[in-house]
């Protein structure tokens, strides 16, 4: 399986096995914190007809109703689990424009340039190697694409920043990272930042839309 591989490699434990267990409990506590936020962004990308959209970590499926039945839509997640309730909504409304795959986001099992749009909401302090996890997003994402991230990223502010970063052990055992910088995220990923931005002043996420600067032919599998 791709998570006992990388658990070999990283020799870390994956969070989705965290999230999985608590998949029951997640749209509960997370939906109100996260569903507005991410229907806005994804409106605001005014994904055309047509369109290939992947969104990496796809979850329970909070952002489902968000995308427009014009585009197709893959969901990828390494925790079953959560993947199932995903499913289960798109049956119980009929949305037919979703394919949801069980997958691991450090090693994307889809073609280079495959889509117009990846998006990928709380997730990249989750993996165990979020460089790793962005190099596959602008591999598969086509020439020109969009890639949308939201995520906590570390602070710059000089008191503020090393605090949260010392918290980085605690909130590794909740599931996910404070210390990730957006600037370590995307360090080598020929990207171009677009917008970052913040959906409310005192929001803890933000927001990045971002441009792929490949060429065809540049995106090799490796």
């Amino acid at each position: 399986m791709a998570f006992e591989r990388k658990e070999e490699v990283f020799k870390l434990p994956h969070e989705s096995k965290i999230y999985s267990e608590f998949s029951h409990l997640y749209d509960k506590i997370f939906s109100r914190f996260f569903s507005d936020r991410i229907t806005s962004v994804i409106g605001d990308l005014h994904i055309e007809p047509g369109a290939k959209v992947l969104e990496v970590g796809i979850g329970t499926g909070l952002s489902l109703p968000a995308y427009p039945s014009h585009c197709e839509v893959t969901g990828i997640d390494l925790a079953p689990d959560m993947l199932e309730r995903a499913r289960q909504k798109a049956a119980e409304n009929g949305w037919t424009h979703f394919h949801l795959l069980e997958m691991d986001a450090l090693n994307l099992d889809f073609p280079d340039n495959s889509f117009d749009y990846v998006t990928s909401f709380h997730v990249i302090s989750v993996v165990p190697d979020p460089v790793r996890m962005m190099q596959e997003i602008h591999r598969v994402c086509k020439p020109g694409g969009k890639v949308v991230i939201i995520n906590h990223f570390r602070t710059t502010k000089p008191v503020l920043g090393p605090f949260i970063a010392a918290l980085d052990p605690i909130t590794r055992r909740l599931g996910w990272s404070s210390a990730l910088r957006l600037s370590h995220a995307f360090n080598g990923v020929p990207m171009h930042i677009e917008k970052r931005f913040k959906t409310s002043p005192f929001s803890l996420f933000t927001v990045v839309v971002a441009q792929s600067q490949k060429e065809v032919g540049n995106g090799k599998r490796h």
